[in-house]
């Protein structure tokens, strides 16, 4: 009998599932299984973030695999440990005597490199290893330029990824359709290494639950009923997605991050509602074309995962050091810069985990062009605090943002925090929900506290300075300084203009 064994990592679904569905067409008996992995907990655990949502997210994105896997096939279930997954895969491939282990492409080196380690493994036990692509629509080199050359410019690389677009790149990975697919899986033992198998708890791994569930629906029943959501709501989203105090996104950022929901089904919906000329759907096809982008830059560029910028010139600049850095940092993560949207846009992240496109880019720009701090630091803290992070986007955006990555703004372009909160919040609905120190000021004070009169600071029960802070720096004078600061580097045109 050919026994399989399927691992989940970024993919913790059961439907649409290219590895589970590969083992389900090709073994007569097959296992599934999730490692926590010491290797990527144990930094989080060294840091302190004993509380992280997204372990809490996969941990119950799992128990919800599981109830499907047991409730259609009570000897199944969902074989779940706590270890190295590099050295854990081939034991347990080993003692359950599979053929093949199956799952799907990741792309950051880190993994590449595991895999490859795992792959040599299995190879000298004579277990197959095989993997899919699975969380992007093309991968790799599947969209060249006419040249046959890896692209660095979004637009040209959109226009290729639909012409080489057809309907079977987005046929769902047929899994358990029937019933029959769920007497492939085999009975599970009782123990795994001499040990009592069952799921670890959050506690014995070092982590606390966070209540995550409370800020997102989790696992793949979140997923379906935020999907659904979007679904009614898609046809505007060209029009209210910059807004951060509408309902304009579809939030399922974090659900493509691990998998609880199938990139090609959501491509499937924004592709047809394009055909049929909706304007929202094809502005969000654009952005997870985006996302396929971030992924493919990374693929072709590893390097990047050293810290280095796409364009080498810019890491000639000289950002601030010392006390000024880590005081203009401090105030920036801890959403006391002075600037409301800015600090508002932090202090959502700090809370939820979740920050609205729109203030991702606005936070960034302000840290990097206005206080300029190193974008490595920021990149950084949102990979600690993001519930979506993911590698290839969070560094694209960043280096967007920092002028440095491929397509990325001109460095002149430098966003002006109050036009942008004027615009895009303009009755500081999103302001004063985070900020609740400045909720008594009029929609026009909002923006820039610190130009109040008097008597509209007392009206409304603020001090500057001691219930909110003045600015830490006053933007026209830092985007002066940020346009020598950039001085280092070459440019085919320089302009004035303010974003």
């Amino acid at each position: 009998m050919d026994k399989a064994l399927v691992w989940l990592r970024r993919d913790l679904r059961t439907f649409d599932h290219a590895a589970l569905s590969a083992a389900l067409k090709e073994a007569d008996q097959v296992y599934v299984c999730f490692i926590f992995d010491t290797n990527i907990l144990d930094p989080l655990l060294a840091k302190g973030f004993t509380t992280d949502r997204r372990v809490d997210f996969i941990w119950q994105s799992i128990q919800q695999i599981n109830d499907e896997l047991t409730a259609n096939n009570p000897q199944s279930g969902l074989i779940v440990l706590h270890g190295n997954a590099q050295e854990l895969i081939p034991q347990l491939a080993k003692e359950l005597a599979v053929n093949t282990v199956l799952t799907n492409h990741d792309y950051e080196p880190s993994s590449i490199a595991r895999d490859a380690s795992v792959a040599k493994q299995l190879q000298d036990l004579s277990i197959d290893f095989k993997t899919y692509k699975d969380q992007v629509i093309f991968e790799r080199k599947e969209v060249l330029t006419g040249a046959g050359g890896v692209f660095s410019v979004f637009t040209p690389f959109k226009n290729a990824w639909l012409k080489k677009l057809t309907p079977q790149d987005l046929d769902p990975r047929d899994c358990f359709s029937s019933k029959d697919g769920y007497q492939k899986l085999g009975p599970l033992p009782s123990t795994v290494f001499g040990k009592v198998r069952e799921i670890p708890t959050l506690e014995s791994m070092g982590f606390a639950p966070s209540n995550i569930q409370d800020l997102i629906p989790i696992g793949m029943n979140g997923a379906s009923q935020l999907l659904s959501d979007f679904e009614h709501r898609i046809h505007q989203y060209q029009a209210t997605r910059d807004f951060p105090a509408i309902k304009g996104p579809s939030y399922l950022s974090t659900h493509l991050r691990f998998g609880t929901v199938s990139i090609r089904a959501l491509v499937r919906i924004a592709h047809h509602l394009m055909l049929a000329g909706s304007s929202g759907a094809t502005t969000w096809l654009s952005e997870l074309i985006w996302r396929d982008f971030y992924f493919m830059i990374l693929a072709n560029h590893p390097r990047l995962a050293s810290g280095v910028s796409f364009k080498p010139d810019y890491d000639k600049i000289t950002w601030e050091q010392g006390l000024i850095q880590e005081k203009f940092f401090k105030a920036w993560t801890q959403g006391k810069t002075g600037y409301p949207l800015v600090d508002a846009a932090m202090r959502q992240l700090n809370t939820s985990g979740y920050m609205h496109n729109r203030l991702r880019m606005v936070a960034a720009c302000f840290l990097i062009k206005d206080l300029g701090v190193d974008w490595h630091l920021g990149e950084a803290y949102f990979a600690d605090q993001l519930n979506d992070y993911d590698f290839s986007a969070n560094n694209g955006g960043w280096q967007w943002a920092s002028s440095s990555g491929c397509d990325a703004q001109p460095y002149f372009r430098i966003f002006n925090p109050i036009t942008q909160s004027q615009k895009f919040d303009k009755e500081g609905k999103f302001i004063r929900k985070y900020c609740p120190e400045l909720a008594g000021l009029s929609n026009q004070s909002i923006h820039a506290p610190w130009l109040a009169d008097e008597i509209e600071l007392q009206a409304a029960k603020l001090q500057l300075g001691r219930d909110y802070p003045f600015p830490v720096i006053k933007h026209d004078e830092a985007r002066k300084t940020t346009l020598l600061r950039y001085s280092v580097v070459k440019a085919d045109a320089i302009s004035e203009t303010n974003a």
